[in-house]
């Protein structure tokens, strides 16, 4: 596979974008978040997702030179209109103001309405961390889960991430997804004539299958059975609910260019610990790292990110020959 460094897949992702009706401030800002995933090693939300925004850009189907329009309703709140344009640009809107307000406000609510697929949710939430700030973020996505019992995907898969900041560390961050697999696993295991585990997915009439083409037509199954359905249907009130963007069952997909923009929503909730601890959390959440660091085998969670982070700074990044063969082509 071709190898590349971090900052040339960076200056590639931003001409690529730009050349597929995207400004040139929208594509930094999509370019640095799917560059910061391959660097994380969750290559499945970085490059590989940018022929499809692009295509998406090209057929309007996501407004690339979409301008969030952010709003300040009460202290503490931010509401951000993503535009029908891409999801990034508009959570770097409201990061770069949030700085400011956490000054006059301990707690701040962020709601980011007619957005995009986000990516790497614990992108997002870690950066609230690296201004001191525990956060955490939801965002919901096309239909892919059903509710408990029912037989159609109603919800999307989605994340919920979670950041908190450490004294002389980098944060913990935890980030995932509320269905037991990716969709792309299922549609990977139909491509190669594969059958899937029970348990994965069910069809059309909510019956666990191994046919994954069965699957497909039916829904994903989420984590924890009952508990994670409820939890993506939290998901969807906190961000469809809240911002009156699209639930997932009324959204559109994120991979074809086809169709009108998803407009789901995104929801973060950020503080300041410091107020409500009287300054010991710092010291506190130290003790607790070091109580789980000290077992064998036990890792923090967004440790292995970090390790990748680390090593795709000094060596090149492999992207698959196809990828970077269809990116040249979108070159002017």
């Amino acid at each position: 596979m071709p190898k590349f460094n971090l900052e040339t897949l960076r200056q590639l992702a931003v001409q690529v974008l730009e050349n597929s009706r995207v400004s040139r401030v929208n594509s930094i800002s999509v370019a640095n978040a799917l560059i910061a995933a391959e660097a994380d090693g969750i290559s499945s939300h970085g490059l590989l997702r940018l022929p499809g925004y692009c295509d998406q850009a090209l057929s309007g189907k996501v407004d690339g030179f979409a301008t969030p329009v952010e709003e300040f309703p009460a202290t503490g709140a931010i509401r951000v209109d993503a535009k029908s344009g891409f999801a990034y640009p508009a959570i770097d809107a409201a990061l770069g103001v949030c700085e400011n307000i956490s000054k006059e406000s301990s707690i701040i609510g962020i709601a980011i309405s007619n957005s995009h697929h986000a990516g790497v949710l614990g992108y997002h939430v870690e950066r609230f961390a690296e201004l001191g700030l525990v956060a955490m973020g939801f965002t919901n996505s096309p239909a892919a889960i059903a509710p408990w019992g029912g037989n159609r995907a109603l919800f999307g898969t989605n994340p919920i991430a979670f950041a908190c900041p450490r004294k002389g560390a980098p944060p913990i961050v935890i980030d995932l997804s509320l269905s037991k697999v990716p969709r792309s696993r299922i549609t990977l295991a139909a491509e190669k004539g594969e059958q899937i585990p029970l348990g994965w997915a069910v069809n059309s009439d909510g019956q666990c299958v191994q046919d994954p083409n069965a699957a497909l037509l039916g829904a994903l199954l989420p984590i924890g059975e009952a508990k994670g359905a409820a939890l993506a249907l939290m998901v969807e009130l906190m961000t469809a609910g809240i911002t009156g963007s699209n639930f997932g069952f009324q959204a559109s997909s994120f991979f074809s260019a086809e169709g009108d923009p998803p407009n789901i929503g995104q929801f973060f909730l950020v503080f300041d610990p410091k107020p409500f601890s009287e300054n010991s959390f710092f010291n506190r959440t130290e003790m607790l790292c070091k109580a789980i660091s000290d077992q064998p085998g036990a890792r923090l969670p967004g440790e292995r990110r970090f390790e990748s982070r680390k090593k795709s700074k000094s060596e090149s990044i492999d992207i698959p020959k196809h990828l970077a063969e269809s990116l040249k082509k979108r070159l002017p």
